[in-house]
């Protein structure tokens, strides 16, 4: 895991992420990484289960429906292309 060292925050930054860090009921080593965390991986972000789910929703795709697949789906290896 990486760490990462702030230099140089003003000591109204560090009240306020103390602050904060306590109405969270949390560290503030464990806020700046909730912070950093959402700044980063921001909550719009595509998922790509949450894709798929929708997918199989959208298209009425069940348990069943992936079984039958599975069951007559070639399993050879596939043949590498020729170029020639």
């Amino acid at each position: 895991m990486a760490a990462v060292t702030i230099r140089n925050l003003s000591e109204e930054a560090h009240r306020a992420l103390k602050v904060r860090a306590a109405q969270h009921n949390r560290s503030a080593e464990a806020e700046m990484r909730a912070i950093l965390e959402a700044a980063v991986r921001p909550e719009g972000r595509l998922l790509l289960g949450t894709v798929l789910r929708e997918i199989g929703q959208k298209y009425d795709i069940a348990n069943a429906d992936i079984e039958a697949i599975a069951q007559v789906r070639d399993t050879r290896p596939a043949e590498p292309m020729k170029f020639e």
